[in-house]
C-alpha cells in the first residue's frame, strides 16, 4: 500500500522493489495485489501487456471512515493515561521538594 500510495506503478516494478527490499517473490506480490484489488484498496488497468496498479481512493476512504469509528474509543483511555502520567510527574516533583526541604533541615541541625 505504501508503494501504491506513491502513485501508479506496473506490477513488475512493484515486484522488483518488494523482492529487493523485503525478499517477497513475484508470485507472492501478485497474490497480494489480487487481494488488495478484491478488497477494493487497489485499482488495476491494462496498458498493453502490463498491468498498472494504484491505490483506490474510494476504498481507502471507506477504510478511513471505518477506522474513525474507533478513534473516540481510544480517546478516553489515552486521556486517562495522560492524566496518570501527569499525576506521577507531579508526585515525583513534590517528593523531590520534600526531600530537598529535609536535606536543608538536616544541614541546618548539623
Amino acid at each position: 500500500m505504501e508503494l501504491l500510495a506513491e502513485g501508479e506503478a506496473p506490477a513488475g516494478t512493484l515486484a522488483a522493489i518488494l523482492k529487493e527490499s523485503l525478499g517477497i517473490s513475484q508470485p507472492a506480490v501478485s497474490q497480494h495485489l489480487k487481494v488488495l484489488r478484491e478488497a477494493g484498496l487497489a485499482t488495476v488497468r491494462a496498458e498493453g501487456t502490463r498491468r498498472i496498479y494504484g491505490a483506490d481512493e474510494a476504498g481507502l476512504a471507506h477504510v478511513r471512515a471505518w477506522l474513525e469509528r474507533f478513534a473516540d474509543g481510544f480517546a478516553g483511555p489515552l486521556d486517562a493515561l495522560e492524566t496518570e502520567l501527569a499525576r506521577g510527574k507531579r508526585e515525583r516533583r513534590l517528593q523531590g521538594r520534600a526531600e530537598s526541604a529535609q536535606d536543608r533541615r538536616r544541614r541546618g541541625a548539623a
